[in-house]
């Protein structure tokens, strides 16, 4: 009677290390009674005996393989499917409690499934189409209802939204995700380059990343300061300190009632004063805009002038 232990090939023309030769392997491994279950498990919780582990393991390698055969239409390969499952198995032999009186593989079940949906969600789209418990319900509810190509009739839609308990919005937005392939960000190596393909790679620039638009920006943000200082500069004391208090300190703003308060007249004459501060502020900032405009026209044409000699 072959043991856990002592296991071997039944057909030695299968290459080493194949996935053939390994679901052969792990199909050979005798199954454990009721008895042999409980006494390892047994072992194992009392006093963390981890070969008792590997004997509790291995026999139920084959159901691994059965469970992780039904994911195969989501287009991820067997053998990592098989590996997600074995970590659930594992997780399971660690949690089993024989005493309750159920078998391993009824236990074991639920938590292989719950390791392969977590790798399916994580590999199967770059962007990730379930975050939530609700979503990933609504995912793998949606991928078995699927039997055709076509979208969901309102009918279909509504029907499935009252079984999973969700509004038929999420069920369509859901479908969209499903329906949705990944595409290359830029052009792949691969690929024919005279195809008229756009690829986001060409029309998705980041401009704030360009040299030339950072210089830019820099230097408005500083004109625009030396114009506001020098309009500050043209107010009246009382004013300009209106203004300041209200508007250029960042983490002490005044309000209305503090400068009412510090020059002793009533916050509607802040308001005003405020009000007509503001705009003097802008017609004096036109006309300083409007002077270095003039100045930076005659520098560049004193510029041309200079180079046409």
């Amino acid at each position: 009677m072959k043991t856990c232990t002592d296991i071997q090939l039944f057909n030695s023309n299968l290459p080493v290390g194949s996935l053939e030769a390994y679901l052969q392997r792990i199909n050979s491994i005798p199954m454990l009674s009721q008895e042999e279950e409980y006494a390892l498990a047994a072992r194992l919780q009392e006093n963390g005996d981890l070969q008792a582990a590997q004997k509790l393991i291995l026999p139920h390698l084959r159901y691994v393989a059965k469970v992780a055969r039904g994911y195969l239409g989501y287009g991820l390969p067997m053998a990592d499917l098989m590996q997600e499952g074995t970590v659930g198995l594992m997780k399971a032999v660690k949690r089993f409690k024989p005493e309750v009186g159920v078998r391993l593989v009824s236990f074991a079940v639920h938590w292989i499934k719950a390791e392969i949906h977590e790798y399916i969600l994580r590999n199967w789209r770059i962007v990730k189409v379930a975050t939530t418990k609700a979503q990933r319900k609504l995912f793998f509810n949606l991928r078995s209802a699927k039997k055709r190509l076509g979208w969901f009739t309102k009918e279909e839609v509504n029907s499935i939204a009252q079984d999973l308990g969700v509004c038929p919005k999420e069920v369509r937005r859901m479908e969209e995700r499903l329906n949705a392939r990944d595409a290359h960000f830029d052009l792949p190596n691969e690929s024919d380059n005279d195809s008229h393909a756009l690829y986001p790679a060409e029309y998705l620039e980041d401009a704030e990343a360009n040299p030339a638009s950072q210089l830019e920006t820099s230097n408005w943000a500083e004109h625009s300061e030396s114009h506001l200082q020098v309009a500050l500069s043209q107010l009246d004391n009382r004013s300009r300190d209106i203004l300041e208090k209200r508007w250029l300190i960042e983490n002490h703003k005044a309000t209305l009632q503090d400068l009412a308060d510090f020059y002793q007249v009533s916050k509607e004459r802040i308001r005003q004063l405020e009000q007509q501060a503001l705009l003097k502020l802008k017609e004096i900032m036109k006309t300083v805009s409007g002077k270095a405009s003039g100045n930076s026209r005659e520098i560049e044409k004193e510029d041309l002038e200079e180079i046409a000699a």
